[in-house]
């Protein structure tokens, strides 16, 4: 019998993307997208969307069993800048979610899982060139340590009750069809809207701040290529390294510049440079690509080219339905 999925989240930068890739793949009916706010058009459109406050562990419950939900991707957080000007309710929304998702798994009322880890469980003393699957992770965000927190919690389910739930350390993400969602990388997103409407952009990080990120086609790949990936085949069940590309900002203006030939980038460092310099630069994801073969497509010239051009469309279309 098809599986039915549930996405939380559906109005976030990733969220709204995979619910458009899930549904190609297992049919419109078959995903239900849900968040706290509605979802963009498409999403809304075409296929079913529950309004939800994840923390409302009843209204889930009525959610997934109306639905006959058996899979969720958890993707409501409030990230990494966000979080820091709002500690509490931060902790209070990325952990009470994930208990209120894994519970029903382990009721065996859902089947599977997938929650996303990031970067930010890495912390300064953590090696920053190629960061390995297993290091030092001593956070110092908010942030980071609610996902280092659901990282153990994701294991000890998995080893306790045999839950299926499944992850991956999302480095920062770069796409066009959303808006940034008050992380850190931000900026490697920002940059390509300003550089298409105003040809400058003030960078809150600075010029040789060296992070890792991926394109949100990678990474949305990356998520259902886990989840669909044979049970046997993941190994680590707290979360897994993933890489995609790493680049600091003189490095992505360098290359909006062969696109838009008079673009300028400023610089003018706030509480983000201290959080990103806690971060890695590089990440070791050898354990992703042996146990269920991951493997990157973009780098930074592609990604750029096709950020350039779908924006401009983007842009474009919307001035003509003015």
């Amino acid at each position: 019998m098809q599986d039915n999925i549930l996405v939380v989240g559906s109005s976030g930068q990733i969220g709204s993307e995979l619910v458009l890739e899930l549904r190609k793949s297992y049919g419109e009916d078959h995903v239900i997208a849900s968040d706290i706010v509605e979802s963009s058009v498409e999403v809304m459109n075409f296929g079913q969307f529950e309004i939800l406050d994840i923390t409302d562990n009843e209204k889930l419950l009525r959610i997934v069993k109306k639905h006959n939900i058996s899979q969720i991707y958890l993707l409501a957080a409030i990230l990494s800048a966000n979080a820091e000007k709002n500690i509490n309710h931060a902790w209070d929304l990325n952990m009470r979610s994930l208990f209120n998702v894994l519970n029903l798994a382990k009721e065996k009322i859902i089947k599977k899982i997938f929650w996303p880890s990031s970067i930010a469980v890495f912390g300064p003393t953590t090696p920053k060139q190629l960061t390995p699957q297993y290091t030092v992770t001593e956070p110092n965000t908010v942030y980071g340590i609610s996902k280092l927190a659901g990282e153990r919690w994701c294991e000890y389910y998995f080893n306790k009750f045999n839950v299926d739930v499944r992850s991956i350390r999302y480095p920062g993400l770069i796409g066009w069809k959303s808006k940034p969602g008050g992380g850190t990388t931000d900026y490697a997103v920002e940059i390509f809207h300003q550089a298409i409407q105003n040809n400058t952009y003030t960078s809150f990080l600075s010029e040789k701040t060296t992070l890792p990120m991926m394109y949100m086609s990678d990474a949305i790949r990356a998520t259902i290529e886990i989840m669909e990936a044979p049970f046997e085949k993941i190994k680590i069940r707290s979360s897994y390294n993933l890489s995609g590309i790493s680049f600091n900002p003189r490095e992505i203006s360098n290359e909006i510049s062969n696109h838009i030939k008079d673009f300028k980038i400023n610089y003018s460092a706030d509480f983000r440079q201290g959080i990103a310099d806690s971060w890695p630069q590089s990440i070791d994801d050898s354990f992703a690509k042996e146990h269920w073969d991951w493997e990157s497509k973009y780098n930074l010239t592609n990604m750029t080219d096709e950020m350039i051009i779908n924006l401009k469309n983007k842009y474009k279309l919307a001035s003509d339905e003015k």
